[in-house]
């Protein structure tokens, strides 16, 4: 499968991108009535009305599986970025928007973000392909939203930092607001506060 999860390499037929959108739709499905345990392989396979051994053939795992489902997401959300970019004035308030706009979308369906996030936790070496596709899809959401602060040249060694920075951020704030230990509004101001450092490293952002 032609840059995704699973041992096929070749592009996908027509036949086989819409079994492959019948799984993630029926694990989405799944996910969102009762979270990352609710995602059993078997369960998965009966709901998108596949054999068990397709859906391995696909998705080596559950694991696996959650992560392709998280990068479809992902790229919905940077989609919807696309055509609605933000509105802030400088790059900092944009990429916090946008995050923050991302987080309420989580928080209307809580299970699925508690089986995306955990499988991102739980991913180990075999999955960390999918996690890196992941990880580049959030950070190109992010430079997206950052805009004109990013040079024809692309991002600056210190504008990636500030990146990961924030992704990290953002998933142990996810981590926090999924486990009850942090509120909906400190996950806000996290967000808020950590991309501040946007701004610090992009020449011409009035500090704040």
């Amino acid at each position: 499968m032609a840059g995704e999860t699973g041992p096929v390499s070749t592009p996908l037929t027509e036949r086989q991108q819409a079994r492959r959108r019948r799984i993630l739709t029926a694990t989405a499905e799944l996910a969102g009535r009762g979270g990352f345990d609710a995602v059993q392989m078997r369960e998965v396979a009966e709901e998108a009305g596949v054999a068990l051994g397709t859906l391995y053939r696909y998705f080596p795992s559950k694991i696996h599986l959650l992560l392709a489902l998280t990068r479809e997401r992902l790229e919905r959300l940077h989609t919807a970025l696309r055509e609605r970019p933000p509105r802030g004035e400088d790059p900092a308030e944009r990429v916090a928007e946008t995050l923050i706009c991302a987080f309420r979308a989580l928080q209307r369906d809580p299970y699925l973000a508690d089986a995306m996030v955990r499988a991102l936790t739980f991913a180990d070496r075999s999955a960390s392909r999918e996690v890196d596709t992941v990880s580049r899809q959030t950070t190109a959401i992010i430079l997206d939203a950052m805009g004109r602060a990013v040079g024809s040249g692309g991002p600056t060694p210190e504008q990636l930092s500030a990146v990961r920075v924030v992704e990290q951020t953002w998933h142990a704030a996810l981590i926090g607001w999924l486990s009850g230990r942090a509120s909906a509004g400190q996950v806000r101001r996290d967000i808020e506060t950590v991309c501040r450092l946007i701004g610090l490293t992009t020449p011409g952002t009035p500090a704040r």
